[in-house]
């Protein structure tokens, strides 16, 4: 997820239902594979000219190539050539007889489209006048780039490279955050306390070697001569003394002297130039749904109070009294964040559980997915640069993610669900199976924060059918992480759009769920400084368990859960509309199967 902000520009998209007719023929009138090969043609040149603009820290990109020795070009005159090839990219789609296209391709056409669109929005609000929020940034962000594996001294090199134009990248941010915050486009002032500490880290080192982007000089590959690999730590060690250093140095002055003393006092997105627009455009972005936040308010409101009532349930089933009825609630969320009994004692502790939850996931994975990746994951603590803003855990297809920071901030009973949403069957198996479909056509592996939030969110109630949630402490987590989820419906649109403060907002969260006071604040401080993300969530998951009843409804006997999950998760990444839509068409073919044989 951290590729939003470094790459500056949204990789969600939105579609309405009616334009995604995947179930019906294309007319006999017009040959469609005219119509498919014009598209094609768009779609395969974009991707090309997407892939050349770089991808800099993306902890996805392929590291070992010298094309990517250089960070992305994020001037305002390279976003405005971007902003004019994408119009005349969707210039080009309008010329596309999408009822002329194969079935197929109107499922592409539905997903590209609306990415194409969201992309130019992007540049053209000029979010990349704010490249950074209170969870992520673009200086942190490079950590990731030091995880890539390369393989040869060319991919060193190239690296090498990347570090010395870590100076002028740093610079064009700077001059695009000056912009914004002369505009009053910026992250709220409010929730940049602390956040210099990040830059101060490698600003102040004065050892290259304690810098976490020597991390790759230390696993240098056998097949690499022994005298060149001397070199090659040489030529690293000059870039990030020379260059890196020097560029967070710079960074880190213009934050504390210029961005923190001028960021705006407000906390609305709608507060901002063009804020009411803006806003929606991020609600379309991240959810791939046309509601208002009104709508979305409501949605969260209904979901807070229906689980609420299953969190009272498992309070009867413990047998918790609490001081009084009406304190009950909030006496058992005190209970759980301060007894010791839920509490890791070494970040070491934490990271072996988690292990054991998901060796626990495998043992269970095959009964409810049809299709599972080949590839694997691993658990690693987040990195000390970022774990203080970061939340509890986050996962891709290679890495796991722990928060082992501040462990009294972080309780087991939480983990299990943590762990199924980050790793399998959430995150990394998701992604694992978007990159082995080498089928689809490379947009259609771009991270859709709907799909993969969803997806995620699903996979923590799909945890109650695997047996996962061991104790009624851990099925409380997996409430408090739901009603967590709920929560974010309330509080973004609170905030962004009815004028929350951030203390209602902390109150919120922390009088609804058993998320520790820290954990409480870092979320919050998200929500302001990332409007519309944390929508995506539930919101996804609300669709993709919809799906599910439908399906269960409509067929009976023939529902067969892992046909369903192979479904949902051979789409690549897609919005909310193109996956109801390809699910009814899923549902539509059992129906029409004839009965298996006896």
């Amino acid at each position: 997820m951290n590729k939003l902000l470094l790459c500056l520009c949204l990789l969600p998209a939105f579609a309405m239902a009616q334009s995604i007719p995947a179930a019906s023929p294309p007319p006999q009138a017009t040959p469609a594979n005219s119509a498919d090969a014009a598209f094609r043609a768009i779609y395969e040149a974009e991707w090309t000219w997407r892939m050349a603009q770089g991808n800099g820290g993306d902890e996805d990109s392929d590291n070992s190539t010298i094309a990517n020795a250089r960070l992305p070009d994020v001037s305002p005159q390279a976003q405005a050539s971007r902003l004019a090839y994408l119009d005349d990219v969707l210039k080009r789609l309008d010329r596309i007889d999408v009822a002329a296209l194969s079935p197929a391709e109107r499922v592409n056409y539905a997903v590209y489209r609306p990415q194409i669109e969201h992309k130019a929005a992007s540049i053209r609000f000029r979010d990349y006048e704010m490249p950074f929020n209170s969870d992520s940034s673009f200086w942190s962000n490079l950590d990731f780039m030091a995880g890539a594996e390369l393989r040869d001294a060319a991919a060193y090199r190239a690296y090498a490279a990347r570090l010395r134009d870590v100076p002028r990248y740093f610079d064009q941010q700077i001059v695009n955050m000056r912009s914004g915050l002369a505009r009053g486009f910026s992250v709220p002032q409010a929730v940049l306390a602390g956040r210099d500490v990040s830059i101060a880290m490698t600003a102040d080192l004065k050892d290259p070697q304690q810098s976490s982007l020597w991390a790759p000089y230390k696993r240098m590959p056998a097949t690499i001569p022994a005298a060149e690999q001397d070199a090659l730590r040489a030529e690293g060690r000059a870039a990030i003394r020379e260059a890196v250093i020097p560029a967070f140095g710079n960074l880190l002055t213009f934050f504390r002297s210029e961005y923190m003393p001028k960021a705006r006092q407000t906390l609305a997105a709608e507060a901002m130039p063009d804020g009411v627009d803006w806003y929606r455009e991020q609600i379309r972005t991240y959810t791939t749904l046309d509601l208002s936040p009104g709508e979305i308010h409501a949605i969260g409101l209904k979901e807070v109070a229906s689980i609420h009532a299953e969190m009272d349930a498992i309070i009867d089933q413990v047998g918790f009294a609490g001081r009084s009825p009406q304190t009950r609630f909030a006496d058992f969320l005190q209970f759980l964040r301060t007894d010791p009994q839920f509490y890791a004692k070494t970040p070491q502790e934490l990271l072996n559980d988690a292990a054991w939850i998901s060796k626990r996931v495998d043992g269970q994975i095959g009964r409810i997915i049809g299709t599972l990746p080949r590839g694997r994951f691993t658990i690693v603590p987040v990195p000390a640069s970022i774990a203080p803003f970061w939340t509890a855990g986050r996962g891709g297809a290679d890495t796991y993610f722990v928060n082992t920071y501040d462990l009294p901030s972080r309780p087991l009973y939480n983990l299990p669900a943590l762990t199924l949403h980050e790793s399998v069957p959430g995150h990394s198996l998701q992604q694992q199976l978007v990159r082995e479909q080498g089928a689809l056509p490379g947009f259609r592996k771009e991270y859709i924060s709907a799909y993969g939030e969803g997806w995620g969110l699903y996979s923590e109630w799909l945890g109650k059918e695997m047996g996962i949630y061991q104790t009624p402490y851990e099925n409380f987590g997996r409430l408090t992480y739901a009603m967590w989820r709920a929560c974010r419906l309330v509080i973004d649109t609170g905030i962004h759009h009815m004028g929350w403060t951030r203390a209602q907002a902390i109150a919120y969260l922390k009088d609804n769920t058993a998320l520790s006071e820290h954990e409480v604040e870092t979320e919050v401080d998200r929500y302001i400084s990332w409007p519309g993300q944390a929508l995506s969530y539930k919101l996804g998951e609300l669709t993709i368990l919809r799906l599910r009843r439908e399906a269960e409804a409509a067929l009976g006997a023939k529902f067969d859960e892992r046909a369903f999950h192979d479904v949902i998760l051979a789409q690549g990444s897609v919005p909310l509309p193109v996956l109801e839509s390809q699910v009814r068409v899923w549902v539509a073919s059992v129906q029409a199967a004839p009965p298996a044989a006896p």
